[in-house]
């Protein structure tokens, strides 16, 4: 089982509501601030973020958080679209995204596992992987509904609790480290009403007891999203999740799903 480290526990993500940890050098803070404010870009993924907005995530003076954004749209790190006000991800990740590496590997061993959940529930389905208290999508693959339910998309971020693949992968912890998890994100699930460290215990309970995490109208009110871990994984904790409107979900759709993702896991694992 992979273990959530010191660095992990206390990484000073942009979602939990607090600003940079202070550092005893000026040079490792501005990175510190750098990369949070890149991460809480990359949360909103294709519809961006205004400079207000990441200004109050990261507790900044709006002179100094618009003077980090500028240093990242000069390398090339952000882009930003003068007409709307908004930043999102620059090329310059994007190709250093594309250098071979380990979760490149991941992407290409797991694929197969998301597209033949996706064609047998016949609904969206992702490979989500924990990274710090965040979970990441790494591959989404459509289904074959009339209406899709496209909660993430690949590349976007969400804490750790937040739908089914981020639950699943906040279950996954060691159980020593689930409470200080649910501890650090909780000042990022005011964004999310339906969702409180009470509920989460509950959720992850849940999960433990029956094998899957079930998300039903936390995230978005008319969404249901289900997900398992892939056991044995290599590196980070990797989850198969699915995502579906939640008035097409009965009890035995939900059983069903349940059935093809033992199968699916126990078949490619």
């Amino acid at each position: 089982m992979v273990k959530l480290s010191k660095d992990e526990i206390n990484y000073p993500g942009p979602q939990l509501g607090r600003g940079p940890d202070k550092t005893k050098t000026e040079g490792t803070q501005a990175i510190r601030r750098a990369t949070t404010m890149l991460r809480e870009v990359a949360q909103h993924g294709a519809r961006g973020v205004v400079l207000a907005e990441l200004a109050r995530s990261q507790e900044l003076a709006r002179s100094t958080a618009h003077r980090i954004l500028k240093c990242l749209l000069d390398e090339g790190l952000l882009e930003f679209n003068a007409s709307e006000k908004r930043y999102r991800i620059g090329h310059l990740l994007h190709e250093l995204g594309m250098v071979p590496s380990s979760s490149a590997m991941e992407v290409a061993r797991w694929s197969p596992l998301i597209e033949a959940v996706a064609h047998r529930c016949g609904v969206t389905s992702y490979l989500m992987r924990r990274s710090g208290l965040e979970a990441v999508c790494l591959v989404k693959v459509d289904g074959g509904a009339t209406l899709r339910f496209v909660p993430v998309e690949v590349g976007q971020r969400r804490l750790l609790g937040v739908g089914g693949g981020a639950t699943a992968l906040l279950a996954a912890l060691p159980d020593e480290q689930i409470e200080d998890a649910i501890r650090l994100i909780a000042p990022g699930l005011q964004s999310y009403p339906r969702i409180t460290p009470g509920r989460l215990r509950i959720a992850v309970e849940d999960t433990h007891r029956t094998g899957f995490a079930i998300s039903r109208g936390a995230v978005v009110k008319q969404g249901f999203g289900m997900a398992a871990i892939i056991p044995h994984a290599p590196g980070p904790h990797l989850a198969v999740s699915i995502a579906a409107y939640g008035s097409d979900v009965s009890d035995s759709t939900i059983e069903g799903w349940k059935r093809i993702l033992r199968e699916e896991i126990e078949r490619f694992v």
